[in-house]
């Protein structure tokens, strides 16, 4: 089986890579995430290890056969008085053989059957922890992907503000030479085409640094991503369910919360497991044995020997290791399941930001989309009374620069409305492959 899912990462990497000639979508991201990522992987082979719990358990409630092989070579001296009552030493030399098989049935063992019943909450743990990590995952590329994006639109608008500006640092220089201008006006315009280049410099240096972040999750270069699609983003469900439907569903399949449940009921079992040290310990015993020249008395002599019995171990006194375990696996029980209550707590705090998230953002989304309407037009208005002599070359400017901060809250509020999706689709445990799969609906034609 772990060949299997090998044989299919790679196809799956090697078929994405494929489609790196053009833009990667957030989709494709995830998918190569999936398998190259190396938490996710680290992830993978914690949880496979985890498993491994329960048949280790099973095991010590199965019997157990063991054989024994031995061969020996004695060399014997016996000092003895003889009839004369004197002290004399003979010696001996034989060899000596024996073979054993035996086969050991646990009848009654409290520990052992706990320990067992231990292990299944341990391997609910690790498939919890697991199905944590891969939530993680979707926000860890969700968030890569859309930095990178981010520093992209950012900067097109630096550009685009470098442009405008060094236009009208031309014209302001060419009134000035008219005489139609001022210096004021070839100054202001240069401080904010200066401004700019610096704002470029800044834009470049993230631009790389999230790109590297993205590759680094895919283990691949990252070309050209898919830009957001406005139709795309508009089609998403914004009638989303009421918060206490949210918390409900946060607190019954979160992974978090399942992982940490499970460790409440493995503490619980460590407490029983701790209370049956006290206890009895019955085990069937099934033993042949084949054994020759045992001593001196009995050379050239085989025995083999059939045995069928059980076995009794009673704890007496173990100078209160029992008791002290006990204590200290209640104390666990009782620091897990605190530990349980606050990530209760703290979640239901988290999926109430994130739904607000959700809900506001798409609010704010149209309020600034509003906003970038408004400024655009405030632009054109201004530079036609520029033209009329009402409105100066810093009226412009400054007008540019609202449409140029309304433009970038846009960019980043639509991106922080997608993450607040992607976000509270993990606190909920929702199924990541479906939660990326919808807000991939944002991006690409």
């Amino acid at each position: 089986m772990k060949h299997h899912f090998r044989k299919t990462c790679l196809a799956l990497a090697v078929s994405l890579a494929g489609s790196a000639a053009s833009s990667m979508t957030l989709l494709e991201a995830y998918q190569l995430a999936l398998v190259q990522d190396s938490t996710i992987r680290a992830s993978r082979a914690a949880l496979e290890s985890g498993r491994e719990r329960l048949p280790q358990a099973r095991s010590q409630l199965l019997p157990s056969v063991q054989a024994n092989l031995g061969r020996n070579r004695n060399n014997l001296d016996t000092t003895s008085p003889n009839l004369l009552g004197q002290e004399t030493t003979t010696n001996n030399t034989y060899y000596s053989y024996g073979k054993t098989v035996s086969l050991r049935q646990p009848l009654f063992n409290a520990q052992r059957y706990f320990q067992y019943e231990q292990a299944k909450d341990q391997v609910a743990d690790a498939e919890a922890t697991h199905q944590r990590d891969l939530q993680e995952l979707i926000v860890r590329v969700g968030g890569a992907y859309m930095e990178a994006l981010l520093t992209e639109d950012q900067l097109r608008l630096v550009l685009a503000q470098k442009q405008q500006y060094t236009t009208m640092v031309d014209a302001a220089q060419k009134m000035l030479k008219a005489g139609s201008g001022t210096r004021t006006d070839i100054d202001d315009a240069q401080a904010r085409l200066d401004m700019a280049l610096a704002s470029e410099l800044e834009a470049r240096q993230n631009r790389e640094y999230t790109h590297r972040q993205l590759e680094v999750l895919v283990n691949q270069p990252v070309g050209d991503l898919s830009a957001l699609n406005l139709s795309g983003l508009a089609s998403l469900p914004t009638d989303l369910p009421a918060l206490a439907s949210w918390l409900e569903q946060a607190q019954a399949n979160s992974p978090e919360v399942q992982a940490l449940t499970a460790r409440v009921a493995a503490a619980d079992k460590e407490i029983s497991k701790a209370k049956s040290g006290h206890a009895p310990m019955v085990d069937g015993v099934v033993q042949w044995s084949d054994s020759g020249n045992e001593n001196v008395t009995r050379l050239n002599s085989r025995f083999v020997n059939t045995s069928v019995g059980v076995q009794l171990v009673l704890p007496i006194f173990q100078g209160g290791y029992v008791s002290s375990q006990v204590r200290q696996a209640v104390a666990d029980k009782t620091r897990m399941e605190e530990a349980l209550e606050a990530t209760r707590r703290d979640l239901n705090l988290r999926v109430h930001k994130e739904h607000r998230g959700v809900t506001e953002g798409v609010l704010k989304v149209r309020a600034l989309e509003q906003a970038v309407r408004s400024t655009e037009q405030l632009v054109q208005s201004t530079t036609k009374s520029k033209l009329a002599g009402v409105r100066t070359t810093l009226d412009i400017l400054n007008a540019e620069q609202q449409l140029a901060q309304a433009k970038r809250d846009l960019v980043q509020a639509r991106y922080l409305y997608l993450m607040a999706r992607l976000r509270l689709a993990a606190l909920v445990g929702k199924s990541p492959l479906e939660a990326i799969t919808e807000v991939a609906q944002a991006f690409g034609s």
